[in-house]
């Protein structure tokens, strides 16, 4: 299911990365992250990556590097993927990989990042969602010399790879308000309600997505009432979006569109579902992020997009990122994802085991000049005083 069509030019674009920050790192063996198309290197590059980091950084256990991987929720179909691309990649380098699950959950994360400098890894990979978290277990690995790559969510002192979270969240915003304006008319959109399914507990940096999304959604619908605008928490999961969608219901009229944007695909799929249930098909429009729920974006009709995230590739940045800190190679402070919108007329150019469906009735233009004014606005936000290098400059 995640296997792509190198073929097409569209997609390979799609999968190249944004270097955010400091000047890019110098070819380690065929991976430089301002340059890299994202495909997985050899065995042998890989391999030759662990010689040379380990004259510079020999392994602690005296024979073989071994990488902490601790995943956001292991279940979730996002963390699977993440976790069977490093895996492909740890096994291909020849290195151990050692694997923790932090539940979506800060004090499970704080355990087992314990747990990892207990077993005396060589570095650490880490993906966990509360904000609160982050200084402590980033302690935990100062104090032992352990040196970190943050997936999504930064921490002081850790390499970030992940989301471009403002780019990721316009997109999506101004796809579900333009695709909206299509289903609907101008008119009866303005009469609907804009729900955003929103993660409050991780803090200032994923809140770029959720607040991009609802910027991206008014430059389409630039007079959208306020009071219609609503949120959810969606506490990342599919099973709490449904339930708390679900008790939303009754705040938002019959008859009138319901349009959904949120975090991750999961809480977008259980906030979708939650209407349906409703009986409340015909009046609900979604746009997912991440486009790791292909085969819902596929099935489920007013499911119309998803932002994509590739989170099968992670892993062929996320090895190599190891492995140059531990040879001693300057990376940049931050690697950004370059997000496409994946509908059901494209989804066979990224995911080749799926069949394109119709294109949209619409042809969805990017609001540049709108975008860039949000980023502006962005930059002199208080919240996010020392977090420059994850806000692109256009």
């Amino acid at each position: 299911m995640m296997n792509f069509n190198l073929a097409a030019l569209a997609c390979a674009t799609a999968l190249g990365l944004v270097v955010a920050g400091a000047a890019s790192a110098e070819d380690f063996h065929g991976f430089d992250p301002a340059s890299y198309d994202g495909a997985m290197l050899s065995a042998e590059q890989l391999q030759a990556m662990v010689k040379d980091a380990s004259a510079v950084t020999p392994p602690r256990n005296g024979s073989k590097y071994v990488i902490g991987f601790a995943n956001l929720q292991r279940d979730m179909s996002f963390g699977v993927v993440v976790e069977k691309g490093i895996q492909a990649n740890a096994d291909a380098a020849g290195v151990e990989l050692t694997i923790a699950d932090n539940r979506l959950d800060g004090p499970t994360a704080l355990a087992n990042a314990q747990s990892f400098v207990q077993r005396n890894v060589d570095y650490v990979i880490e993906f966990q969602t509360d904000v609160n978290f982050g200084p402590t277990v980033m302690n935990v690995f100062n104090q032992d010399n352990v040196k970190v790559a943050a997936i999504d969510i930064p921490m002081e002192g850790a390499t970030f790879f992940g989301a471009n979270n403002p780019k990721s969240g316009f997109m999506g915003g101004s796809y579900l308000g333009q695709a909206a304006i299509a289903k609907f008319g101008a008119d009866k959109v303005k009469q609907g309600y804009y729900v955003i399914g929103e993660l409050p507990q991780s803090g200032a940096i994923p809140a770029m997505r959720t607040e991009g999304q609802q910027a991206g959604f008014l430059s389409a619908v630039p007079d959208f009432p306020k009071e219609q605008m609503l949120r959810i928490d969606t506490k990342n999961t599919l099973q709490e979006s449904f339930a708390q969608m679900t008790n939303l219901l009754g705040r938002i009229p019959d008859g009138v569109p319901i349009m959904i944007n949120a975090i991750n695909d999961q809480s977008a799929i259980g906030m979708l579902r939650a209407v349906k249930q409703a009986g409340r098909e015909a009046d609900v429009i979604a746009v997912g992020n991440g486009a790791d729920e292909t085969q819902a974006l596929v099935e489920e009709p007013e499911l119309v997009a998803a932002t994509g995230y590739f989170p099968e590739r992670y892993g062929n940045y996320l090895i190599p990122i190891a492995l140059a800190t531990l040879a001693g190679k300057e990376l940049p402070p931050a690697v950004l994802v370059n997000h496409v919108m994946i509908t059901k007329a494209n989804v066979c150019e990224y995911y080749k085991d799926y069949t394109c469906g119709e294109k949209p009735t619409f042809e969805y233009k990017f609001p540049q000049a709108e975008f860039e004014a949000h980023l502006a606005a962005l930059k002199g936000q208080e919240s996010l005083k020392g977090y420059e290098t994850l806000i692109p400059n256009n």
